[in-house]
């Protein structure tokens, strides 16, 4: 995800030693981890100083959220630091916004760093970085972007401050975000029933439907705008080539009418892309057209 790419040039920066493991998979991390304290370092094979495990709450392209209890206790076993990445999550999943932390009760204490961005579920500009005293004194006196970055202006702090007192301490918030989870639900549970492939957890508000190929998110895209519908398609280099998507971010904003109008709309364009591509579906128009056709020859 955008998140992991950013933080892995942080890592470089520094001059810190990357291991990737597979994603979301704490079998491989344990493997990645147990190699490297077994190795050392490259050169002189002395035993590593500090070991950082980086991670996305909810990863923003696939829609998954991280097995934060396994990773946490995956950590506490080889006395690694955590780093978690709440920008999708952080207002959206967990009884009181507070990301996935407390969607899988897990003690922040038990989190080295958490940082999120107050640019999706807080309508305002700007991110946080949370930890203790000693870590965030030192991003204050050796971070370049801390050093040379503008302040936050008051009208965009004041905004931070009531969204999340919205949030977490309303009834207001509490309704927002039993919405966004029925809305989630809903629509997930509609995409599935109707024969579309879609990635990401049942709690998870980010839904990726899978294109596939670079022509058909060209013609999604267009064909969605000709109807009245903004779609964000993302494909290679940021998927793998085949990997081509369509991305919903549902919304406690969104209304029941809403979400039928966007289904209804995929309705239409399935005969003319072809977008039930999963083993599930009842039909599918696009490819009853071809069997037909191959058949008739």
């Amino acid at each position: 995800s955008s998140g992991i790419n950013a933080e892995y040039g942080g890592a470089r920066l520094c001059g810190a030693k990357i291991a990737v493991f597979k994603h979301n998979d704490v079998a491989d991390l344990e493997r990645v981890i147990r190699k490297n304290i077994v190795m050392g370092q490259e050169r002189t094979r002395r035993p590593w100083r500090k070991i950082l495990i980086v991670v996305e709450g909810l990863y923003s392209m696939e829609g998954t959220m991280c097995d934060l209890p396994a990773i946490v206790a995956l950590k506490k076993k080889y006395k690694a630091y955590l780093y978690v990445d709440e920008a999708h999550s952080i207002g959206a999943m967990g009884e009181t916004g507070r990301g996935v932390s407390e969607h899988f009760n897990v003690d922040t204490r038990d989190i080295d760093i958490l940082m999120g961005t107050f640019s999706k579920s807080f309508g305002a500009s700007g991110g946080y970085i949370s930890g203790d005293k000693k870590t965030i004194d030192h991003l204050r006196r050796e971070s370049h972007a801390h050093s040379y970055a503008a302040p936050m202006s008051p009208p965009v702090a004041r905004q931070i401050i009531a969204s999340m007192t919205s949030i977490m301490h309303t009834d207001d918030g509490k309704r927002r975000l039993r919405q966004l989870a029925a809305n989630t639900r809903y629509f997930r549970t509609e995409l599935r029933k109707r024969g579309y492939i879609i990635y990401g957890d049942s709690h998870s508000p980010v839904i990726p439907m899978i294109l596939f190929t670079l022509a058909n998110i060209c013609a999604f895209a267009k064909e969605c705008l000709n109807r009245g519908l903004a779609s964000v398609i993302v494909a290679f280099p940021a998927t793998t080539m085949l990997g081509a998507r369509a991305r919903f971010c549902i919304s406690a904003s969104h209304t029941r009418e809403h979400l039928d109008r966007v289904l209804d709309i995929l309705e239409e364009l399935d005969p003319i892309i072809g977008l039930k591509l999963s083993k599930n579906r009842k039909t599918s128009a696009f490819l009853d057209f071809w069997k037909h056709l191959i058949y008739k020859q």
